[in-house]
């Protein structure tokens, strides 16, 4: 392939990523993490204030790269702020991933590279959670920074690829605290692949080893981006250490994970296949098959020079060690699949091209083209289903306690009632709902002024009188006490099995079917 179709190709793959990625971010209700981090955000971007937890949220990264694109399309009111404009941070990093790849040249040719580019911006997987604003997307793009920079440097030291290594790295840290995950991953990756050198394959070149100066250069860089970030850029100087003692926070939650608990297998089983119920197959075993490819041909394909077979070595390694230590953790959610699912990816890529290379006969790589096609076509067939019809569904196998279609009825129906009540916007709402039923209540509920939130009944105060009321179902029996025949209760799903209760004042429901009735 010459230069100007690789180019060609390339670009369009990207444009398709982005076309996939862009479409309707606004068709699925945001999921209760999304919109956890959605309100964590809105401090940032309307009182300039944001302090690092060190026992809930992520890392800053999010919420920083965030201001740029809410300045631009929604300004800095909180309250105007969409769900289009924060998903697009997401989808902009999702699609931006793949031009990465281009730095693996000299790895993988250039067809390899074309390959993986591909797969990642049709896999159902990659496009779903590019669509989702939390903070894995962001981390698989500095993850990929990372060896792409890794790699250049590898090829030819110099200052400049160390800097741009530190940085993805530091990135990565200021992102979630999985990334310790990762890094472990890549240095031992880097570990097994010298030992694994075979003799003759890889001459050994002293100019291309690694200098002292430039691994200074790229970990004071990792710790001067990250040492930014957590600080609040200085506004707060004691997170960059929260950021380290958050650590022990983060293993205990996952020794003891609770519904997140699911068996080792769990990852590869949800990309093997999947179905629930009447719903439909979901399955991307095609690069799961052609990743094992790609790891035959990082131990017997025959290069011309050594750090082609280095590389693909190196993704086997770091994808081996990553997919199990992922999976060896009880604590799962399907979103944590991203970090080795792209080194599967790459190996998917060098994998085509190793059986395209094994088949000599016209027609017998005729039919593997063929039938790659239709598993592409496959691929984005299921992107399309699982982002566009499917896209809130729970026999969608990436759909994780999310939230209802129906949640955004009863928002419809607080909006409907603010309209009839003098008060509008400065309505008064109490919620009364445990910890697990509040989100994504907060986010919606972002234009009007006087919402309280409670856990328990007696806690909220006087309930008659307060014209709308929101309640989980086991506040039902408690409240029902103080309510009397004074309100209409209707109930909507908030997420699978799970519903809340909706109180509206009797004079307010009056008027509203009154309304209704005139329509």
């Amino acid at each position: 392939m010459n230069n100007k179709a690789f180019k060609g190709l390339f670009v369009l793959i990207v444009f398709g990523a982005l076309v996939f990625r862009l479409a309707q971010l606004n068709l699925r209700p945001l999921h209760h993490d999304e919109a956890n981090q959605a309100v964590k955000f809105g401090v940032l971007l309307e009182k300039g204030e944001y302090s690092y937890d060190r026992n809930d949220h992520h890392g800053p990264s999010l919420y920083y790269l965030s201001l740029p694109f809410t300045w631009i399309f929604s300004g800095k009111d909180f309250a105007s702020l969409h769900e289009k404009t924060l998903r697009l941070v997401p989808a902009i990093f999702g699609a931006g991933l793949i031009l990465f790849f281009l730095l693996l040249k000299g790895g993988m040719n250039r067809w390899a590279i074309i390959l993986s580019g591909l797969f990642m911006a049709v896999s159902p997987v990659m496009v779903f959670f590019s669509r989702f604003y939390i903070q894995e997307i962001l981390l698989l793009f500095f993850i990929a920074g990372t060896i792409g920079a890794g790699w250049r440097y590898s090829q030819n030291p110099s200052t400049g690829w160390a800097l741009a290594a530190g940085l993805s790295a530091g990135m990565m840290y200021t992102t979630k605290e999985t990334c310790i995950i990762v890094f472990g991953a890549l240095v031992s990756a880097l570990v097994l692949t010298k030992l694994f050198r075979r003799r003759g394959e890889f001459q050994k070149d002293s100019s291309n080893s690694p200098k002292v100066k430039h691994l200074f250069i790229s970990m004071g860089a990792a710790l001067l981006i990250s040492g930014l970030f957590y600080s609040s850029f200085f506004r707060n100087p004691g997170g960059p250490l929260d950021s380290l003692l958050a650590f022990g926070s983060y293993f205990s939650r996952a020794g003891e994970a609770g519904m997140h608990v699911h068996p080792w297998y769990y990852y590869i089983k949800m990309l093997a296949y999947s179905r629930y119920g009447p719903g439909p197959v979901w399955s991307e075993a095609l690069i799961l098959i052609l990743a094992a490819g790609g790891c035959f041909s990082a131990f017997k394909a025959r290069r011309e020079n050594g750090s082609g077979y280095v590389f693909i070595r190196f993704v086997f390694f770091y994808t081996l060690l990553s997919t199990i230590i992922f999976s060896l953790i009880a604590y799962k959610t399907p979103w944590n699949i991203l970090p080795f699912y792209m080194g599967m990816i790459l190996l998917a890529g060098e994998g085509v091209v190793f059986l395209i290379r094994k088949t000599h006969k016209i027609w017998t790589r005729g039919v593997v083209l063929l039938l790659l096609g239709l598993g592409i076509f496959n691929l984005g067939a299921q992107s399309y289903r699982a982002n566009f019809k499917y896209f809130a569904d729970p026999r969608n196998p990436y759909v994780y306690a999310h939230t209802s279609t129906d949640f955004l009825n009863l928002v419809q129906r607080i909006e409907d009632i603010a309209l009839l009540h003098p008060d509008h916007k400065q309505m008064l709402i109490k919620v009364i709902t445990g910890p697990y039923e509040t989100w994504p209540l907060p986010w919606y509920l972002r234009k009007f002024t006087r919402v309280g939130y409670w856990q328990e009944v007696g806690a909220a105060g006087e309930i008659p009188g307060v014209p709308v009321i929101i309640s989980s179902i086991d506040k039902l029996d408690k409240l029902q006490v103080l309510l009397g025949d004074d309100y209409q209760s209707e109930f909507y799903g908030l997420r699978p099995e799970v519903l809340l209760a909706v109180h509206i004042r009797q004079d307010l429901w009056n008027k509203f079917l009154q309304k209704q009735a005139e329509r």
